[in-house]
C-alpha cells in the first residue's frame, strides 16, 4: 500500500518546494552545516542511545560549553526525530545529545501530519539534517486509543485516521501496531514530500523508523 499526501504539498507549497529541490535555499537562511553523511548521522544516534541505556551519558558535560558558544544565533542539528509527545520519551536524553544537535518534532502517536512534514522539510532543506527517525515507543497511549476506537472528548479522535493503517495492518496487538505505525509514518515521509525524496535521491538523507523500549532504554531500528 502506498501512503501519499503529494497533493497537499502541491496545493500548499507550489513552486516553493520545487525551488528547494533545485538547491535554492530559502532567502535569509543558512545552507547545511553538518559534515556528517546520512549513515554517520544515524550511527551517532545509535551510539548515543547505547550510552544512555548503559548509564554513561556525555551530553550533560557539553551543555554549558554549547550555551556559552551562543547557540541562540544558529543551530546545527545533524538529525531530526519525529517523536510521540509522551513525557516518558525525552528525545535528547535517549540519544545522549546536547543542545542544538537534534531537530525534534513531537505529536501524540508520532504521526506525519502536514505540519510535521513541513517542519522536517525545514530541518533538512535549511538546517541540513542528514537523518530522520520516526520514533515509536512501548505502551503508546495514542496507538492504544486508536486500536480501541472508543468515543473520546475534544479532538483526540483526530489522531485516529493517521494511525488506522497500522491498526488495520497489525492490530489488535499493541506492540506490533506501534512498530507498524512508525514504519508507515516513515514511509509517508519518504513518499509524500518531494523535498525529502530529492534529498534521499541525492544520498543526502536517510529516513528510518525506530522503537523505544521504556524498560531497557534501548532504541531498535525497524527498517
Amino acid at each position: 500500500m502506498k501512503y501519499s499526501r503529494r497533493g497537499f504539498f502541491h496545493e500548499t507549497f507550489g513552486g516553493a518546494a520545487t525551488a528547494v529541490i533545485a538547491g535554492q535555499i530559502l532567502p535569509g537562511t543558512a545552507s547545511a552545516q553538518t559534515a556528517l553523511s546520512p549513515e554517520a548521522a544515524l550511527q551517532q544516534l545509535i551510539d548515543g542511545n547505547g550510552r544512555f541505556a548503559e548509564g554513561r551519558m556525555t551530553s550533560f558535560a557539553e551543555d554549558l560549553d554549547i550555551l556559552k558558544a551562543k547557540t541562540a544565533e544558529k543551530q546545527e542539528p545533524f538529525a531530526a526525530i519525529l517523536s510521540c509527545a509522551d513525557s516518558r520519551v525525552p528525545v535528547e536524553l535517549i540519544f545522549d545529545q546536547s543542545i542544538g544537535h537534534l531537530f525534534v518534532t513531537r505529536v501524540a502517536g508520532n504521526i506525519a501530519t502536514s505540519e510535521l512534514i513541513a517542519s522536517l522539510e525545514y530541518g533538512v532543506a535549511v538546517l541540513g539534517t542528514r537523518a530522520i527517525m520516526v520514533l515509536g515507543h512501548a505502551n503508546c497511549g495514542a496507538v492504544k486509543a486508536s486500536i480501541e476506537a472508543k468515543a473520546v472528548p475534544g479532538q483526540i479522535s483526530a489522531l485516529y485516521p493517521y494511525i488506522r493503517p497500522a491498526v488495520d495492518q497489525a492490530g489488535p496487538n499493541q506492540e506490533a501496531t506501534i512498530k507498524a505505525n512508525a514504519k508507515i509514518q516513515a514511509a509517508l515521509l519518504r513518499q509524500s514530500s518531494p523535498v525529502l525524496a530529492e534529498h534521499i535521491k541525492q544520498n543526502q538523507l536517510k529516513i528510518v523508523a525506530g522503537y523505544y523500549d521504556l524498560v531497557s532504554g534501548k532504541v531498535t531500528l525497524l527498517d
